[in-house]
């Protein structure tokens, strides 16, 4: 499934949330974002319909150590109906970003450390969950998505970016001569 890129117009729109969270649009669009997570598998642990081309509010959130986040936790993947955060700590943590709509640049992000987060599950159900570190992160980012926001716009200086080769070699500590 084609992943939206960068200078999309569709990355930039705010969508509305789904009067209905388990219409048959939101199963299909849950679904859409399975299978596109699961195209990108190694390179994403979590994805928004808004990159999917669809203006719809529905993320999922699929934590598991892979290539890209070696020390990322392992977590079934959890789809986000209608998602929002209802509180976020005061405490901010830097790491870093990628993104599949922004291929071959990480960036150094400040994020809250935890989030709590209020969201429909696909079967219609309210849900009310508090997220930690790496995964609160992953939250944040993809909720970001439906707001019409990506990383980009949350770097605070330019020397926080860099390109994944760059990224890869100077903190994952990987030897450049070996991606060759």
């Amino acid at each position: 499934m084609a992943i939206a890129q960068l200078g999309n117009p569709i990355l930039r729109q705010v969508v509305m949330p789904f009067p209905d969270p388990q219409s048959p649009v939101t199963q299909a669009r849950v679904a859409d974002l399975v299978t596109a997570l699961m195209d990108h598998l190694g390179a994403g642990v979590g994805i928004a319909a808004p990159q999917i081309h669809q203006p719809d509010p529905v993320v999922i959130v699929a934590s598991y150590p892979n290539d890209r986040y070696p020390y990322a936790p392992q977590m079934d993947p959890l789809p986000m109906v209608n998602p929002h955060i209802l509180d976020r700590s005061d405490r901010q943590v830097a790491g870093w970003e990628g993104c599949l709509s922004v291929p071959g640049l990480r960036g150094l992000i400040r994020r809250a450390q935890w989030v709590e987060v209020e969201y429909w599950d696909p079967q219609g159900q309210r849900q009310q969950r508090r997220f930690e570190d790496f995964v609160a992160r992953v939250v944040q980012h993809e909720l970001d998505h439906l707001t019409g926001q990506v990383f980009l716009d949350r770097v605070t200086a330019t020397q926080d970016l860099m390109t994944e080769a760059e990224w890869r070699t100077r903190i994952l500590g990987e030897d450049p001569a070996s991606a060759a």
